[in-house]
């Protein structure tokens, strides 16, 4: 297999995890309208940022990050070393790095192997806007507001397995897929070599290739970082728990995702629905394309109703292992600790097809 596709869900409780512009003294959640109702989100990179903080939390180096341009200039931009080599979110979340000197022509880029979209909520949304007054030791109060909201924001993602510790390089002419090093580089092919890595072929390219060992280990602190998953704005007033509340994941051999509609908003507005049925029509239609189980994590008490009625409509499926439904952290660590012992190398190579 070559992906990991997958559906996860954030319980978001009277909070606020990620900001948009404010206006005045209002400070204002993230949304956007649809048919001129409310959704509030949360942009994937604000989630991306969640978990590169969360690796670095658990022992993985980020890569540093420069700022180039003045305050007071338009063309801003701040960017990562760029070293997909040495630093592992770099490689899992991908980069632009371009430099506009005269006679320069480092410009680096890499597209990311973990892809996920917006965390947008199953449901329309009737924010709150919360007064507050600060008033303590001053002569004159000051006022200040803020938006929050209580939703299960639901969002895509997709893991590109063989692509993690994988550079591929430019041709001679200097085309190359987006994933390329260039020879500036490629001159830490050296470092890259000490590092154990070999130049091999990728998708058709010429490319720099991690050992193994190394990429299971990148894969599996990123589950790892799922599994206990923290971060967000505004937690001195609406602190909460961002541990996905649900997900499922499955292996798949294309980078098809075939869960977007097993987890998602019922159609008259009145909340999320997970539907087994769904996914066994799914499963059956990608038969050959996919490989069991798939992984379902669910945190004990939310939303138990539906739960019951996704394990009966999926009894026999789960009796015979082909879905397995457990609490999200121990099925991601799980799924981490096999890939760690080697129990899936199969997904780091391309599937012949």
């Amino acid at each position: 297999m070559t992906y990991l596709a997958g559906k996860l869900v954030l319980a978001v409780e009277a909070g606020a995890p990620n900001n948009g512009r404010s206006d005045s003294t209002t400070a204002r959640v993230k949304k956007t309208r649809i048919c001129g109702r409310d959704y509030p989100y949360v942009s994937a990179q604000a989630f991306r940022r969640w978990l590169r903080d969360t690796m670095t939390a658990n022992g993985s180096v980020p890569s540093p990050t420069t700022r180039v341009g003045k305050a007071q200039q338009k063309a801003q931009k701040a960017t990562t070393a760029a070293d997909p080599i040495t630093y592992a979110d770099d490689d899992l979340f991908g980069y632009l790095k371009a430099t506009a000197k005269a006679n320069d022509e480092s410009t680096t880029v890499r597209d990311t192997a973990f892809m996920v979209g917006t965390f947008l909520s199953v449901e329309p949304v009737r924010l709150t806007e919360d007064f507050g007054v600060m008033s303590r030791d001053i002569p004159e109060p000051v006022l200040h507001a803020h938006e929050f909201y209580t939703a299960d924001l639901a969002a895509p993602f997709l893991l590109d397995i063989p692509r993690v510790g994988t550079f591929t390089l430019p041709n001679a002419n200097g085309a190359g897929r987006p994933n390329y090093l260039t020879e500036q580089a490629a001159m830490s092919i050296a470092t890259a070599a000490a590092a154990g890595a070999a130049v091999t072929s990728f998708r058709g390219h010429s490319a720099v290739r991690l050992p193994l060992a190394k990429r299971r280990e990148r894969v599996a602190i990123l589950l790892d970082a799922l599994a206990e998953l923290a971060g967000g704005a505004k937690k001195a007033l609406h602190y909460g728990d961002r541990l996905p509340a649900l997900f499922a994941l499955a292996p798949m051999a294309g980078g098809v995702n075939p869960l977007g509609f097993v987890i998602d908003g019922a159609d008259d507005g009145s909340g999320l629905q997970v539907r087994g049925d769904v996914l066994r029509r799914e499963l059956a239609a990608w038969a050959g394309e996919w490989e069991a189980p798939v992984l379902v994590g669910w945190r004990p008490g939310f939303r138990d109703t539906l739960r019951k009625q996704f394990e009966k409509d999926l009894a026999d499926e789960i009796d015979e292992g082909k879905v397995v439904i457990g609490h999200p952290r121990t099925v991601l660590l799980d799924l981490a600790g096999r890939i760690r012992r080697g129990e899936h190398d199969g997904w780091f190579d391309d599937r012949s097809r």
